[in-house]
């Protein structure tokens, strides 16, 4: 999915407003398509963690994250994006994924949840 944004040359100004308007309305779209998908990776932290805390694995899994950056460099490299700033936003989700993580083994008493 790498951008092939062109320039645009706009014909008058009211052509200009509009695409930043129709533009700005998809970011705030986008946006709230980014924080449910968000929401939805962090809330798979209570399978993953009760899943991990039954095998006897540590919440924390280098190979696992490392596969995860991997993956996700390549896709930047691929669109074009900047590879340390989505590298960034990986860190990013992945401390939210294991702090999630260590409440759910917080509240999980005699392996019940």
């Amino acid at each position: 999915m790498a951008s092939n944004y062109e320039i645009k040359s706009f014909e008058n100004e009211e052509e200009a407003e509009n695409l930043l308007k129709k533009s700005r309305i998809r970011i705030d779209e986008i946006d709230n398509e980014l924080f449910d998908l968000i929401s939805q990776r962090t809330s798979l932290a209570k399978d993953i963690v009760l899943s991990k805390e039954y095998l006897g694995m540590p919440i924390y899994d280098k190979e696992r994250e490392e596969e995860v950056h991997r993956k996700i460099k390549e896709l930047a490299l691929e669109n074009d994006l900047d590879v340390d700033i989505i590298d960034q936003i990986v860190n990013m989700l992945t401390i939210l994924s294991k702090d999630e993580q260590k409440k759910i083994l917080r509240r999980n008493v005699n392996g019940q949840y």
